[in-house]
């Protein structure tokens, strides 16, 4: 399964290693790919990881879902 999300406050090199890192920490997560340009992060996950794990996973860098 592969899931777009529109995340805000991301502005630099460290910003997109938070996320990434912050998302394949969460269990069932595969593949995080992040463009910084386009304010998008995309998420390969398994059908066992729910939407707000990956949400929270982002937000809890202090970074804001929209």
């Amino acid at each position: 399964m592969e899931k777009t999300f529109k995340v805000e406050g991301m502005s630099c090199g460290h910003c997109v290693n938070a996320v990434e890192s912050a998302l394949k920490s969460v269990e069932g997560v595969e593949d995080v790919s992040v463009h910084l340009a386009e304010n998008e992060v995309i998420v390969s996950y398994s059908e066992n990881v729910s939407e707000k794990e990956m949400v929270e996973a982002i937000e809890e860098q202090g970074y804001d879902v929209v």
